[in-house]
């Protein structure tokens, strides 16, 4: 699995709240869909992931631009 991204104040909180949702579905019932919730929290990963390491990659140019 890959490592967990660095999230921000943003994402924790969205991520927090689509938890919650998906805990009161589950306590009405074991049956209702929760697949909505669970893509887009997997959205909001994803694109955490993809900015952490786009901003990894600009930290490495500007270390190599700085070097020359």
């Amino acid at each position: 699995m890959a490592k967990d991204p660095k999230f921000t104040a943003r994402e924790i909180a969205q991520i927090g709240w689509y938890t919650a949702r998906m805990a009161k579905r589950g306590i009405a019932s074991q049956t209702v869909y929760q697949g909505d919730l669970e893509k887009k929290v997997d959205r909001i990963i994803d694109t955490a992931r993809e900015r952490t390491e786009r901003e990894e990659r600009e930290a490495a140019q500007a270390k190599n631009a700085k070097r020359k």
